[in-house]
């Protein structure tokens, strides 16, 4: 298992290593000079000059692209050029309303897949397995902001249960911050759910045609004390794969839910860092976000090695 965990983590280190130097190239090639954004056209070029001088872009790409990586490594994101804040306070701030919503939306979409997946699967080729596969179809078809105005239609206009957008911060107290994130949570999970559902039944299905639970139902086990003794743990190898993908796509991909329910998210942030070509927002948030995802990953190969013992010998 140590020799697993070494090799993961040398790979997680390379693709840090990776990522870092795509990111930094093709945001710096991205046409526009964030001094003449922050200035205006008219700006006298002298000015402009100066400005550059004072953000470091004046400076060669390699040397601004190890400054970068060294501040990273250091907690140091270095200053906005917009906000003239640091940018890791940015983050911070941003990142206490993403990453509950992610958590949320994550929770609500596994509690709502796998006893959905493992109903339809017990039930194959039954109405309830029909019913199961018509709604998530639905589900996978309707996107996720539609849902998004449905529920502040429904659940903010109508019934006045919920705001309909904003976020009091948490500084007002658990409860008012949890409330304001019920709604957009819970359209992120609906979609998420859907996918998961129809992951976690294909999965089943497939494992309850293999040999050992023909056996296992021979010997007098009903189809859900095989599911649940033998099926379940064999198919949680691709649920565990699209659990993690999920979870990264609800932390970097809510922007358009955070836009709907004015969040102030990650993903409102580096929508505006890139209307006002703030480059070291854009390159920070998109690291951090691109190490969360290889992070998650990284946690779904060791989850894979715990459910899969073969793994760790390969």
């Amino acid at each position: 298992m140590m020799r697993y965990l070494l090799r993961r983590t040398a790979i997680l280190i390379a693709s840090l290593a990776v990522a870092s130097v795509l990111i930094f190239a093709v945001i710096e090639i991205v046409p526009g000079d964030p001094a003449t954004t922050m200035l205006g056209i008219n700006a006298r070029p002298d000015t402009v000059a100066a400005l550059r001088e004072e953000l470091g872009l004046g400076r060669s790409a390699p040397v601004r692209y190890l400054d970068w990586v060294g501040g990273m490594l250091r907690g140091d994101f270095g200053t906005s050029y917009t906000y003239r804040t640091p940018v890791a306070g940015m983050i911070a701030d941003r990142l206490w309303v993403s990453l509950p919503l992610a958590l949320i939306a994550l929770a609500l979409s596994t509690a709502i897949a796998f006893p959905a997946g493992i109903y339809a699967a017990a039930r194959r080729g039954r109405a309830g397995d029909a019913g199961v596969t018509l709604a998530t179809q639905a589900g996978i078809a309707v996107p996720n902001f539609w849902f998004a105005m449905i529920l502040v239609l429904v659940f903010s206009i109508n019934l006045g249960w919920f705001g309909a957008g904003g976020f009091p911060g948490w500084g007002a107290g658990p409860w008012p911050a949890l409330k304001a994130l019920v709604l957009p949570a819970v359209a992120l999970a609906l979609p998420q759910a859907a996918i998961l559902t129809r992951v976690m039944r294909s999965a089943l299905i497939e494992t309850l045609g293999e040999d050992y639970i023909r056996t296992a139902r021979a010997k007098g086990l009903t189809r859900g004390q095989a599911i649940r003794r033998h099926a379940l743990r064999n198919a949680l190898i691709p649920v565990l794969t699209i659990l993690g993908l999920q979870f990264a796509f609800l932390l970097a991909g809510g922007i358009i839910i955070e836009q709907v329910f004015y969040l102030p998210g990650l993903g409102r942030l580096i929508f505006q860092a890139i209307s006002a070509r703030d480059l070291i927002v854009v390159e920070s948030v998109v690291m951090l976000l691109v190490f969360a995802v290889i992070l998650v990953n990284f946690l779904v190969d060791l989850a894979y090695a715990a459910v899969d013992p073969r793994l760790r010998a390969r």
